[in-house]
Parts: C-alpha cells; sequence; structure tokens
C-alpha cells in the first residue's frame, strides 16, 4: 500500500465516519476500487478506525468522563453503562461465534454497495415517515429499548446474510 492509498483510506474514513453512512463500508470499497486486498489494509484500516474512535471518544470525553466517575453513585450514569453492554452484547456474541463466515460473506464490495445503496434509500424514506420522537436524549434510552437494539442488530445480521435486501431495512422498519 502506497502512501497515497494511505491518505485516500484517511479521508474517506475522515468524511464517512460522522455521517449516517458506514465508514467500514466505504473503506471496503475504496480497498477494492484501489484494487488493494485486505491483507495489504487490515493493519492500515485497524489504525484508521481507532483514531476514528478515539476522535468520538475525545468529541464526548465530558460524557464519558461524568459517566465513570459517577457510575456508583448516579442512577443515569449507570442505566447509560447498562445499556451500552445490553446493546453490545447480542451482535457481539454472534459477531465471536460467526466471524469468518461473516467476513467472507459480507466484507466484499458487492454486498456492501449493495447494502449502502439499498440502506441510503431506507434513511431517505424512514426520515420523511411520519413518526413520534418518543426519546429525545441517549439517556432517556431505558434498557428494554437498548435491549432491542442489539436484538435487531442480530436479526438484521442473520436477514442480511440470508436475504441482502431484506436485513438492510429491517432495523428502521421495527424501530421506528
Amino acid at each position: 500500500m502506497s502512501w497515497l492509498d494511505a491518505i485516500i483510506l484517511g479521508l474517506v474514513e475522515g468524511i464517512t465516519e460522522f455521517l449516517p453512512i458506514s465508514s467500514t463500508g466505504h473503506l471496503i470499497l475504496t480497498r477494492a476500487f484501489l484494487g488493494l486486498s485486505k491483507e495489504q489494509t487490515s493493519v492500515a484500516l485497524i489504525v484508521i478506525q481507532g483514531a476514528a474512535i478515539l476522535a468520538v471518544c475525545w468529541e464526548y470525553r465530558v460524557k464519558l468522563w461524568n459517566i465513570l466517575l459517577c457510575l456508583f453513585s448516579d442512577a443515569n450514569a449507570r442505566r447509560f453503562a447498562l445499556n451500552v453492554v445490553v446493546a453490545f452484547i447480542p451482535l457481539a456474541v454472534i459477531g465471536v461465534i460467526f466471524k469468518d463466515r461473516i467476513e467472507d460473506l459480507l466484507f466484499k464490495p458487492i454486498p456492501v454497495a449493495l447494502a449502502l445503496v439499498i440502506g441510503g434509500f431506507i434513511i431517505l424514506w424512514a426520515e420523511k415517515r411520519k413518526h413520534v420522537e418518543r426519546i429525545s436524549s441517549v439517556d432517556d434510552i431505558p434498557p428494554a429499548d437498548a435491549g432491542k437494539v442489539g436484538l435487531i442488530q442480530v436479526l438484521a445480521l442473520i436477514l442480511l446474510y440470508l436475504f441482502p435486501a431484506i436485513g438492510l431495512w429491517l432495523p428502521g422498519i421495527i424501530y421506528k
């Protein structure tokens, strides 16, 4: 991988990370467009996405620090931490069990491109739908809803594996 390739991948990550689109998906497509193999870019993508995660943590450092400091004394901090764990566990378990299979089938340019295009139309459709906003802040999410998020992610992954077009729109349909 050349320096130019690394700069292009870094720019793609930087542009897509804070938008409601898949930065990972765009990196997979960019890697294919540049003619790079997974082996050539795996370390670079970890570094690039690690830096993006650090940037998100920096942006929310005050909230994250307050949660850590108040975890044992504030009910809202405990609920936030619980919600993160509850939403994370279902997909993490499936990811650990089926990691290789998921990567072999879904982390390729064609499924990613289809997912991005179909997902884009679903986002546009969902935004135009009439809906009532019942949660205005991340602090208002009850643990049951956090659990639903985790389970819907698993269901979407399963459906994406079985029927690529269905797995893409399921979370937006169910959770709106």
